[in-house]
């Protein structure tokens, strides 16, 4: 698939349906290995009271016959910025996304949202069993601890 976004300039997209996600194939098919993306800085809206959300999102894959194209996740996930939707659905539909798009042998996804109300949540995402060979390192957020 050609990559439509990469070395032009582009509009940030107004919303996550309206962002194109691309792919790359795969330089190195027959061999199984994880690529990790974080995004400490994630934001979104809360669906009900607009107030801005904010996460630290650790996506790990294991690629098949495609890679995500970089600038253009880059720009999915800063579409989420005016998007109004719980930390579950965020997680979980970006996770769903890239599942989609790539057809990875294995993908899991992480946020750690950011308390509000006094509330940190954490979600994860995952599509299968890691593949056998995998070495899938921890995601290295601590757990909230306050001021602890």
């Amino acid at each position: 698939m050609e990559t439509l976004q990469l070395g032009k300039a582009v509009e940030q997209p107004s919303s996550p349906e309206d962002a194109q996600l691309d792919r790359v194939p795969n330089p190195h098919v027959d061999t199984d290995y994880v690529t990790r993306f974080t995004a400490p800085e994630f934001t979104s809206l809360c669906p009900v009271t607009g107030q801005p959300d904010f996460a630290h999102l650790v996506i790990d894959y294991v690629p098949d016959r495609w890679l995500v194209e970089s600038k253009s996740l880059k720009l999915f996930l800063t579409s989420f910025r005016n998007h109004g939707a719980f930390h579950e659905d965020c997680t979980v539909s970006i996770g769903r996304r890239l599942v989609s798009l790539l057809e990875p042998r294995y993908l899991r996804i992480a946020g750690y949202w950011y308390p509000r109300g006094g509330i940190p949540i954490d979600v994860f995402w995952q599509t299968g069993e890691v593949p056998k060979a995998i070495w899938l390192p921890d995601t290295g957020v601590a757990p909230y601890r306050g001021r602890g």
